[in-house]
């Protein structure tokens, strides 16, 4: 489902109203998102983003990220983009924290998103949406940390943000 429409918030994720997602990210406009980590063991499933999204193309990130359109429920949404971007159903996901970020592009683009993080084991691989996902593989925790400290530059702002608490919960 193509998510054209982003719900902006304050920094409390209250409702201040509706916007054309490009305009958003445009502007800069705060705006609610959810990140998925899934994992196996002390695994995690990441994905290489295609080269052709509007930012952070080629980059590493979590399993599968969005925004929630208007009046949707931010698990459900989560778990509905996970299936379209990743080829994987998963019936619950676990909110383990949520954070706000703002991060600037070359292109114009500024990500200020108040980012809802899920978390749920998985045992399957993907089968990706190859216009979403470039590549995909599943990393241990301590390795990927090692990568993220000395190549951070590989990885989107989000994920950097998230990789505490989500490794902590794992």
């Amino acid at each position: 489902m193509e998510r054209n429409e982003v719900v902006l918030v304050d920094m409390f994720d209250r409702e201040t109203g509706i916007e054309e997602k490009m305009q958003a990210h445009r502007q800069g406009h705060l705006h609610r998102a959810f990140s998925v980590f899934l994992y196996r063991g002390d695994r995690i499933l990441l994905q290489k983003r295609a080269r052709e999204k509007y930012h952070c193309g080629g980059l590493w990130t979590n399993t599968c990220c969005s925004h929630p359109g208007p009046g949707e429920d931010v698990e459900k949404s989560a778990r509905e983009r996970l299936e379209e971007e990743m080829g994987i159903s998963i019936p619950r996901l676990t909110e383990i924290c949520s954070f706000v970020y703002r991060a600037k592009f070359g292109n114009g683009i500024t990500e200020f998103e108040y980012d809802h993080i899920f978390a749920a084991p998985c045992s399957k691989d993907p089968e990706p949406d190859l216009s979403e996902v470039e590549d995909w593989c599943w990393i241990g925790i301590p390795e990927l940390m090692a990568r993220v400290e000395k190549e951070p530059h590989l990885f989107t702002p989000w994920f950097i943000t998230a990789l505490k608490p989500v490794s902590e919960y794992i």
